[in-house]
């Protein structure tokens, strides 16, 4: 069965950035299950999954644009210290924000804050070593639900 819309798509994988740097990896894991066409991966990557069947392997490069997006200069912001009402506030903390955004602090220098509210791989070049390990038609009840029930999967 090749992937189309409404598949259940298994696949192991590695994730790595331009540099060869290790990101992620189901490496030791279940292997990874999402419902194609739900949005439930970057888009890069679905694309590339678009047709394939079980047994293939690839290797999948995302532009930033297609994967996590490209930062956002918006999202860079400096805040007086101040702000943080007397909190210890130290790069590489992090917090969430009333509208469930995560910001990152990237340096305290001279009373400011410098905050990046990008994703941490926004302006990465995504490498995906991909194994699809198995192509299904999605159920009706995991259609409904909007997740994969089972392998690797949500479990009711």
């Amino acid at each position: 069965m090749q992937i189309t819309k409404n598949s259940v798509v298994t696949f192991h994988y590695t994730l790595n950035d331009a540099d060869g740097k290790l990101l992620d990896t189901s490496a030791g894991r279940e292997a990874f299950a999402y419902i194609h066409g739900g949005g439930m991966i970057v888009p890069g990557l679905e694309e590339q999954l678009e047709g394939r069947t079980a047994g293939e392997s690839l290797l999948a490069v995302v532009d930033a644009a297609k994967g996590y997006g490209d930062i956002d200069p918006e999202l860079l912001q400096r805040v007086p210290l101040d702000k943080f009402g007397g909190q210890t506030v130290e790069a590489g903390m992090q917090f969430q924000t009333p509208d469930n955004r995560v910001w990152s602090v990237m340096d305290v220098e001279n009373g400011d804050v410098l905050l990046n509210g990008n994703h941490p791989l926004a302006g990465v070049t995504l490498h995906f070593n991909v194994e699809i390990t198995g192509v299904r038609e999605a159920t009706p009840d995991e259609l409904a639900h909007g997740h994969v029930h089972g392998e690797g999967g949500h479990h009711h």
